[in-house]
């Protein structure tokens, strides 16, 4: 194993990105989200994205030289066409817009058409709740996740992700596949020979399997049955056709085969707390408080917890990157 101070990391993330095309623009936005997920031990979301965001772009599947375009739609609505860009600079360039509508509306929502996605949702949350707005977001992706009941793709991973600020603290934050588990986890299994629980996903004939390989090849599960299957489904239907964009199953049939990061749209919504509760914003601010310590007084811990934990030491000791996965990204640069 290697040690890169996040520093380090965001160098080389941006020169691989720039080096094979990608605007500045493009490369830091893009960067700054695989060095949060180095710095907060998510290593299935760090680094080792620009293998698939290099191979993305050698399929022709995204434009490294997008520019976003901000639509102001409706009284409460900010569309931002990420013209096939990747859709981290999308969401930077309609956050402005969207803390404006909040704050004046209460309520406000950014789509992000067109956009090519592999990032976690969190760290798109903790860009809103920075701003003070609790945030709720989700996307399709591609159908690799079989519905309840059933043994083919129909679904994509599907996340679904929400933010609550606090005063002085880091924010509470949850960010779920509906499916199982995240298909870079599996990924990652399948790159080191590992097997995975049983659980995780179905062979092609629709039978448990505890082979990554099998699973990648057939279908993921989603979690709780019925329930994250439903949920699921919402995630298709309000993120996919209410917004103007595409499902899981159209993504991958726009990806042709070519394994590339999936192409279609995302939801956000923000909401202003002080705009909601006015005077009496402390007051029920500090009931949430309450709900937080109720829980932590038990011994139990909030989501994101050990992902905050994980990014103290990072800024700290730096980030440990697997020698191998090194080598396949610098190989990148020569």
């Amino acid at each position: 194993m290697a040690r890169l101070a996040l520093n380090e990391v965001d160098v080389l993330a941006r020169s691989v990105l720039e080096q094979h095309g990608f605007t500045a623009q493009q490369a830091q936005a893009v960067a700054r989200t695989m060095v949060c997920g180095e710095r907060d031990e998510c290593t299935s979301h760090g680094i080792y994205r620009l293998l698939v965001c290099i191979a993305t772009l050698k399929a022709g599947k995204v434009n490294p030289t997008a520019e976003p375009v901000v639509h102001d739609h409706a009284p409460s609505i900010v569309r931002v066409d990420a013209q096939g860009g990747f859709s981290q600079l999308a969401l930077e360039k309609g956050l402005p817009l969207l803390k404006q509508k909040a704050n004046e509306n209460g309520l406000a929502a950014l789509v992000i058409n067109h956009c090519v996605h592999f990032s976690a949702l969190w760290v798109e949350i903790e860009a809103i709740t920075d701003l003070g707005l609790v945030a709720l977001a989700c996307n399709p992706s591609h159908a690799w996740v079989a519905p309840a009941g059933g043994r083919g793709p129909v679904f994509g991973t599907n996340p679904i992700a929400f933010g609550w600020p606090r005063q002085g603290q880091n924010p509470f934050v949850f960010d779920m596949a509906t499916s199982a588990i995240a298909r870079g986890d599996i990924e990652l299994h399948r790159r080191a020979g590992k097997a995975v629980p049983l659980g995780w996903g179905v062979s092609k004939e629709g039978e448990p399997t505890t082979s990554a390989e099998e699973i990648l090849q057939g279908a993921m599960l989603t979690f709780g049955g019925h329930k994250g299957s439903a949920l699921a489904a919402m995630v298709e239907l309000i993120a996919g056709p209410m917004i103007g964009d595409l499902t899981s199953a159209q993504s991958l049939a726009h990806d042709e085969g070519t394994g590339s990061s999936p192409y279609h749209g995302e939801l956000i919504i923000a909401f202003d707390p002080k705009r909601f509760l006015g005077e009496s914003f402390d007051h029920h601010m500090q009931s949430a408080e309450k709900l937080f310590f109720n829980i932590q007084d038990q011994g139990a811990r909030l989501p994101s917890e050990r992902r905050y934990q994980a990014r103290r030491r990072s800024l700290e000791r730096g980030v440990e990157i697997n020698d191998a996965l090194l080598d396949e990204i610098r190989a990148l640069q020569r």
